[in-house]
């Protein structure tokens, strides 16, 4: 899996979360909570989905390291590379 298909999956998971939510309004850059007004519950159960659909665990300590679309890529692909 490269970027561009783990960008896309977050993506797509984001979309089952909040439909409302067009991908291109996602910032790569931006805390995704503040900037899509997501409450804690949709950060939460976007966390879990991008953990069961790429099998790597994203403990609570490091939410930090994927409050952001870049961030969580690049955390994920660490984790599976």
């Amino acid at each position: 899996m490269d970027s561009r298909e783990l960008k896309d999956l977050i993506l797509e998971e984001l979309g089952n979360i909040a439909p409302e939510i067009e991908s291109d309004e996602v910032p790569d850059d931006e805390d995704l909570r503040e900037a899509l007004e997501l409450d804690s519950m949709d950060f939460l159960n976007l966390v879990i989905a991008v953990s069961k659909r790429t099998r790597v665990a994203i403990p609570e300590a490091d939410y930090p390291q994927v409050l952001t679309l870049n961030g969580m890529v690049s955390y994920v692909l660490n984790l599976i590379l």
